[in-house]
């Protein structure tokens, strides 16, 4: 696998983007912010393609394996996101495995639970710093992937505020933000947010001339 920065402006995107996600809410974010840089966007849950297992151990490699899968299933570049929250008070927890903490005993999954959970571990600690990472692969049928990442620090708060965003948006405040994630509206949010700086170095290299 490659970085990026190792092919720079030498490959271009085709008129055609594959978006490897089945997150609507997602799905929601990544449109947004790509705006008619491409001409034609579907996402793996449109097309029918099924997620691969996630058996990768840090962000990149879970963002490649569902950009190369969704590339090689349908001969056309794929991007694929993986994101996660990590808590410091949690070691970083519950990282790439922000969906999965998610899951209750029958398999459903609800980010209410998920918040709880990382609320009832951290209430009584004194750190209740966050930080919230997004890493996109950019996969190409002949097995290439260049990646883009983002960051942005905050701190847990609670109870959850605000209905809008996704995921453990309502508990997670910004650093300089009186505000979750989950009481701004996407505009705000992609102003600030880590797939946002992640999506806006993808555009700059991918999709600027």
């Amino acid at each position: 696998m490659l970085d990026r920065s190792a092919a720079g402006k030498n490959y271009h995107l085709e008129n055609d983007l594959v978006i490897a996600t089945h997150n609507t809410g997602k799905l929601r974010e990544i449109q947004e912010l790509i705006g008619g840089r491409v001409v034609h966007i579907q996402s793996a849950g449109e097309l029918g393609l099924d997620d691969p297992e996630e058996t990768g151990t840090t962000f990149h490699e879970n963002a490649a394996l569902k950009a190369l899968a969704a590339a090689q299933a349908t001969g056309k570049p794929a991007l694929a996101d993986d994101s996660g929250l990590a808590v410091a008070a949690l070691d970083g927890a519950p990282g790439i495995y922000s969906a999965r903490w998610a899951e209750k005993e029958d398999g459903t999954r609800d980010f209410g639970f998920g918040m709880e959970k990382i609320w009832d571990k951290i209430q009584n600690q004194d750190n209740k710093r966050a930080q919230f990472i997004s890493v996109l692969a950019l996969a190409f049928p002949d097995g290439q992937i260049f990646y883009t990442e983002g960051t942005v620090e905050g701190e847990i708060v609670w109870p959850p505020r605000g209905e809008n965003g996704f995921g453990y948006d309502p508990i997670f405040q910004a650093d300089g933000q009186t505000r979750t994630f989950g009481e701004m509206t996407a505009e705000e949010k992609h102003a600030l947010s880590h797939r946002a700086k992640a999506l806006r170095a993808f555009v700059k290299t991918w999709c600027s001339g």
